[in-house]
């Protein structure tokens, strides 16, 4: 029931993230930095409700009293800010297919630090879909002609944010996001507070835009706190297959919304991860105890 539960969660949470550039692309006119910096307060905000509603105080201040998670927490929320600016950036410029690349090639790099430094296995069956994976994606990357460096930075910088998840010193999901997003809350603070005094704050400047910055929260923290709760519960490497969701759905978004060109080798390479994706989905149902108690 655990492992389940945390797979719903898992698929739950790359829906969310698939769906997102949607929401990101009503934002274009505000400077990605400055979106940035609201989306980290509204979820600040957002968080702090929630620790006060489901009465996590206690467990919060446990959270803080451990160095090694306050630690852990700093370098947590450093890599998450560099990934959020990044994926606004991309998405409100028209980069949305290479994102969608970055966390294609995000579930290969999560897989491979599960197996290489958490010891996970793989069975046959999902080798064969991480290898067939692994070829689309080099595909996709070749035929971009240029270093993918959107992409690459996309990707690392998630797969360490999923490998701290899985350390034993990590912190529950809400209290842990919590901590990860007010360690960043300081600097933007003080930015936003200098463009406000400065009036060049582009989201006040613009009605129809700042009704969107208290969703800013919502769409960020609702995916990361399922994503926490499922990276607790299944393998890195289930956990690394999953993000393929999110990928998919933004490729479809970014050509079928936003006319983006896809090519012959992203088309090969969107075959490849489906493929690959669908022998794990039925590797996963063919092992899960459910199934070998009906053997």
């Amino acid at each position: 029931m655990k492992t389940r539960r945390g797979m719903v969660a898992g698929v739950a949470a790359y829906l969310v993230w698939g769906a997102s550039p949607i929401f990101w692309k009503a934002t274009a006119v505000i400077p990605a930095f400055e979106v940035l910096s609201w989306r980290v307060l509204s979820a600040l905000a957002l968080l702090l409700g929630l620790v006060a509603l489901t009465g996590r105080g206690k467990s919060l201040r446990r959270t803080l009293s451990n160095g090694r998670t306050i630690a852990l927490a700093v370098a947590s929320g450093a890599l998450l800010a560099v990934n959020w600016i990044l994926f606004i950036w991309a998405v409100t410029e028209g980069h949305i297919l290479e994102a969608s690349l970055g966390y294609y090639i995000n579930p290969l790099m999560s897989v491979a630090l599960g197996v290489a430094l958490l010891g996970e296995e793989l069975r046959p069956a999902v080798r064969l879909a991480v290898g067939i994976a692994a070829l689309g994606v080099a595909v996709m990357t070749i035929a971009g002609g240029q270093f993918p460096w959107i992409a690459l930075s996309l990707a690392v910088t998630f797969a360490i944010y999923g490998l701290m998840k899985k350390h034993s010193d990590a912190a529950p999901p809400i209290e842990g996001l919590l901590t990860e997003t007010a360690t960043v809350t300081l600097p933007l603070g003080f930015y936003l507070i200098t463009l406000l005094g400065s009036a060049r704050s582009v989201a006040v400047d613009t009605p129809s835009t700042w009704a969107l910055i208290p969703f800013t929260g919502v769409i960020t923290i609702v995916p990361l706190v399922l994503f926490g709760y499922a990276a607790q519960r299944i393998p890195l490497s289930s956990v690394g297959m999953l993000q393929y969701i999110a990928p998919t759905l933004q490729l479809m978004i970014g050509v079928g919304l936003y006319g983006e060109v896809i090519t012959t080798a992203r088309a090969f390479g969107f075959a490849s991860v489906w493929t690959a994706l669908a022998i794990f989905a039925w590797d996963n149902l063919r092992s899960s105890p459910e199934a070998a108690a009906e053997s």
